[in-house]
């Protein structure tokens, strides 16, 4: 019966999908000879358009298919579902283009071609999107649903029914939970009222009875050996079988799973800010921090001149900071300390009534003027506007050595600002809080964050109330 509904579902939405597309089609040839959205429209043969219409029905009809893009995408997201559909609408672009290449008598307007493929991947995306959450709907209603049993340890099971409670659009329904842990004297609570299984050998049993759709295995890793033996209890009966590794004490950024050539990697550690997410993050620094430098060159300009007819020493203060994958800058700021204030005290951090701090440069700390050269930092790749703050290479061997994951700061490029900066952590503040901001930061980043801590610093954030540091 699954099996039944399954391939409605495809057959459903691959009717859509070639609806859209042709949709788009269509659009793109009205777009270009039918407004005037463009030039005065250039003769056209309608068979040509006819005929391409039909080998693009047929194209993207069979790479979708060996794409396996029709696949059960119940516990994937919709991020990952637009990735493949981009990734398989140029798949079958490049194709449909070669095809016309050998096609030499239909004649195509470029323009048109182009419109289409723009035009098909907002189409298809929107009924996707649409389709998705009339699913969701229906799911909460209690329609479309899969039966599941867990197998696994207490702590991992309970983390796992608490996921399924809160994702009740993902429709998964928990008919039974053998834990592995569970014995006559301990018993453990779980938050679901589903039967609770004794005995390994009622598991197939209970697969064939109840009509469980999938079987999730939640175990830490260490505990991994025991697969084999579930295997054999379940037998084997036709289920979809889901294992949930634990790895939260190992992934401590960024971790993702991957394909190599069938065999399956996990990634535990890596940073979001590469590719794509790395290129549009610079040319954000770029843009902002060029037009930033703009506008406050008059205010740098008045700063530099009252610190030089205020104390003696330069005007800029140049400070070895750690940056990027560890690698050492020199990291700008206006001076608002005497003249060599670490002269004797070395790298420490300032008081509140540090002597060494000058009028002018208490001043400037607490409004965070001092900061504005490193906008030169920012435009030399050294910086980004938004990233965990630098620290100096002396303290930071200081701090790898009692500050866990320390170092995965460095995974991205420092910042100007960041997230532990507006929420107050900066300064002379505790250190294992703004760890804590500066790994979320990383880990959850998005354009979006950026902008938005960028907002946050222009509207409130140029005030320090803890204008200590170095």
């Amino acid at each position: 019966m699954l099996k039944t509904h399954s391939e409605v579902f495809k057959g459903l939405l691959l009717v859509s999908d070639l609806c859209f597309v042709s949709m788009a089609w269509w659009f793109a040839f009205v777009l270009r000879f039918h407004t005037s959205v463009f030039v005065e429209a250039e003769p056209y043969v309608l068979r040509h358009y006819v005929t391409a219409w039909l080998v693009i029905l047929g194209v993207w009809a069979v790479v979708f298919e060996l794409c396996d893009f029709y696949r059960p995408r119940r516990l994937s997201t919709h991020q990952h579902e637009t990735v493949e559909l981009i990734k398989a609408s140029g798949l079958a672009a490049m194709i449909f283009l070669g095809m016309i290449f050998l096609l030499h008598e239909l004649i195509l307007s470029r323009i048109v071609v182009v419109v289409f493929w723009f035009a098909s991947l907002f189409f298809l995306s929107l009924s996707h999107i649409f389709f998705r959450e009339a699913l969701r709907i229906a799911r909460r209603r209690g329609y479309n649903l899969r039966h599941v049993l867990i197998i696994g340890m207490a702590a991992q099971a309970d983390a796992l029914l608490t996921r399924i409670k809160a994702y009740r659009y993902l429709g998964l329904r928990v008919r039974g939970i053998f834990l592995l842990d569970e014995n006559e004297n301990n018993a453990p609570k779980l938050a679901s009222d589903a039967e609770r299984i004794k005995n390994p050998n009622q598991l197939a049993e209970m697969v064939r009875t109840s009509e469980i759709d999938q079987v999730f295995v939640a175990l830490p890793l260490e505990q991994a050996s025991k697969l084999p033996e579930i295997l054999e209890w379940l037998g084997d009966e036709p289920v979809t079988l889901h294992f949930v590794p634990d790895l939260h004490e190992l992934a401590t950024l960024g971790g993702y799973i991957e394909d190599f050539d069938g065999l399956q990697i996990v990634t535990l550690q890596s940073s979001p800010l590469t590719g794509w997410n790395a290129a549009l993050k610079r040319g954000v620094d770029l843009a902002v921090g060029s037009l930033a430098l703009v506008i406050c060159a008059p205010v740098m300009a008045a700063v530099a001149l009252a610190i030089r007819c205020s104390s003696k020493g330069p005007v800029l203060y140049r400070q070895e900071r750690m940056g990027l994958d560890g690698e050492r800058f020199e990291m700008l700021k206006f001076r608002t300390m005497v003249n060599n204030a670490e002269q004797h005290t070395g790298p420490v951090w300032a008081a509140d009534d540090d002597p060494r701090i000058t009028p002018l440069g208490r001043w400037l700390r607490h409004w965070s003027f001092d900061e504005l050269p490193q906008l030169i930092n920012v435009l030399r790749g050294e910086m980004s506007l938004v990233g965990p703050r630098p620290e100096r290479p002396p303290l930071i061997a200081e701090f790898r050595r009692t500050i866990p994951k320390y170092m995965l700061r460095q995974k991205v490029k420092a910042g100007m600002t960041g997230w532990a900066q507006i929420h107050g952590w900066r300064g002379n503040t505790s250190l294992a809080t703004r760890i804590k901001y500066d790994l979320d930061y990383i880990e959850n980043w998005s354009l979006w964050r950026d902008l938005k801590i960028l907002a946050v610093t222009v509207v409130g954030g140029f005030r320090n109330r803890r204008a200590n540091g170095l």
